[in-house]
């Protein structure tokens, strides 16, 4: 050691610059927790295929016919929602990003009011859990469905409340960004389940 290097400090390394990480945190969230109900799907999808196979006649005789005109009606509400919801995320100010957000929550809710009055007819005419297993899968599966469905409602319909402002998509633009892959998941998914429950 000499009395120059005391003299003078060492010069630290620059830090290299922060690089944003590939995927977000909430996108990595949405990740899970799609690749999750994807995976309950597919297990409720393959209880009710092997059923379906394994019946000599499905529905039973005894049992009603599901309302197919009703439900092809209310496919054509679910998917219309993500009409709005995809001009909500070309909207320019917040008052019109929460009028397209609130119609896709308005048509949700929509589809899940018509189901459930069709639900309530099928189970006047003896289509209950408990009256078969055709009864006990479809309302596993097409149920399981309808929750989701309910919940992306509420969380379309809390996310239209929030938006109004144009200080929420500044502030928070991943909240209606995971909202919107979720109703997007939730509508897909009704694209595979609508023709294997009712067309098949």
């Amino acid at each position: 050691m000499n009395t120059g290097s005391i003299a003078m400090p060492r010069r630290l390394a620059p830090l290299p610059p922060e690089r944003a990480p590939a995927i977000s945190n909430t996108r990595l969230a949405m990740i899970v927790l799609i690749a999750g109900e994807s995976m309950l799907f597919a297990g409720l999808i393959g209880m009710y295929l092997v059923f379906r196979l394994s019946a000599k006649a499905w529905p039973p005789v005894d049992q009603p016919r599901l309302p197919l005109i009703v439900t092809t009606l209310n496919t054509v509400v679910l998917l219309a929602s993500l009409v709005p919801l995809t001009r909500a995320f070309r909207a320019h100010t917040g008052a019109a990003r929460a009028r397209q957000v609130g119609l896709t929550a308005l048509l949700g809710a929509t589809f899940v009011l018509v189901q459930g009055v069709e639900w309530l007819r099928l189970v006047q005419h003896g289509l209950t859990l408990g009256s078969s297993t055709y009864g006990a899968t479809f309302y596993m599966l097409i149920g399981c469905h309808a929750l989701h469905v309910l919940t992306g409602a509420l969380w379309v319909a809390v996310t239209a409340v929030l938006a109004r402002g144009d200080a929420f998509a500044e502030r928070h633009p991943a909240a209606l960004e995971m909202c919107g892959i979720y109703w997007y998941f939730v509508c897909g998914l009704w694209g595979v389940l609508f023709p294997l429950v009712y067309l098949y």
